[in-house]
């Protein structure tokens, strides 16, 4: 890979505050693009389209539910203030690198309340439903201790005794695929709530990215199937519904950000789930398609926080472990706050 000679980082702009990561504010748009017009020429950075080596940035649900304190499902981290730390690093990271970083792509996870891993959909005996990070086992649902809620049945266009199929074979292929139980887990990302919206400070460098590089970004929306968790940006947990019919695909465009460029660099939350289903379905692709694509991956690992809810669970261990088996797959485990002329491969 060819670059021309670059500063190993540019300064961060005057406007960036990373005091203010966690809180969420209005971006002033057309400020900042007047800002961004005259850092392009104060620093020389040219149009993205002019770029020798194509450098893609990838940033997974970095959403203020996820990411802020008082919202849904904040990911915390053992730390717990992992998202706020890895959000400081990304967007330093996206501010110094502005000149190198070519496009930059983002997942939103994306849910209505009606949905598999939502309390509303499940029902006890007593037509109470599960408290938020209630695990749903197999056998919970075949020994009735956990039913489909029948009264939204008709919301979400099936019957009760479909539904109630739905959740036994689901429940069924999360454990014959070795996967995580169902989980419960609080209402999050929920379409046009404030919980949805990507974290300001992220926002507001992906903006100031956009027009100083004249790239636009790439919105992906992940999520909204009510019958499947969508873990994964690339696919849903579940393919299929008990009579066989599809209810979700992969989503190859995935594998064509990995072909059309030299780098792809990933971040985002959480470590433990999103972040980690996404890379795992990537290196699964390109093991069986074209190993050496997975050598262009890199991993910001100070990026990206495992789910961690103090004496409730902690996805630490199994994050950790994935990065591990992708880094020995021949992906990249690197560090933000390195420059990327350090440790990729020019």
């Amino acid at each position: 890979m060819l670059m021309p000679e670059f500063p190993a980082r540019l300064p961060l702009p005057p406007h960036y505050d990373a005091n203010k990561v966690d809180k969420v504010w209005r971006v002033p748009y057309e400020e900042r693009a007047n800002q961004a017009r005259a850092w392009a020429e104060e620093h020389k950075i040219s149009p993205a389209l002019n770029d020798h080596s194509k450098i893609e940035l990838l940033c997974i649900d970095v959403q203020n539910t996820f990411c802020i304190p008082e919202f849904e499902l904040y990911v915390g981290g053992r730390s717990l203030r992992g998202p706020i730390e890895d959000n400081q690093r990304l967007v330093n990271f996206i501010y110094q690198h502005l000149n190198l970083i070519t496009h930059i792509s983002l997942t939103m996870d994306t849910h209505k309340a009606m949905q598999i891993f939502h309390s509303i959909f499940l029902v006890d005996n007593q037509g109470n439903s599960p408290d938020p990070l209630t695990l749903v086992s197999v056998d919970d649902i075949r020994q009735g201790r956990w039913k489909f809620n029948s009264a939204i049945a008709h919301n979400l266009g099936i019957s009760p005794e479909t539904g109630q199929q739905h959740l036994e074979h689901y429940t069924s292929e999360l454990e014959k695929n070795e996967k995580f139980d169902l989980t419960i887990w609080p209402y999050h990302a929920m379409l046009g709530g404030i919980g949805h919206a990507l974290v300001s400070s992220v926002e507001e460098a992906i903006f100031f990215h956009t027009i100083a590089r004249q790239s636009q970004p790439n919105i992906i929306i992940k999520g909204e199937n009510p019958l499947t968790e969508h873990y994964s940006a690339v696919g849903p947990e579940v393919f299929t519904k008990p009579n066989g019919e599809q209810i979700g695909r992969k989503n190859r465009q995935f594998h064509k950000i990995v072909l059309d460029n030299d780098a792809l660099i990933i971040a985002g939350q959480a470590k433990s789930h999103c972040v980690a289903w996404t890379i795992e379905d990537m290196l699964s692709y390109f093991q069986e398609n074209d190993p050496e694509q997975l050598q262009k991956i890199y991993l910001l690992e100070d990026c990206t926080s495992p789910v961690v809810v103090p004496d409730v669970v902690d996805f630490t261990e199994q994050a950790e472990a994935a990065f591990q088996r992708f880094a020995e797959a021949g992906m990249k485990v690197v560090r933000s706050t390195e420059p990327i002329t350090s440790w990729l491969e020019l």
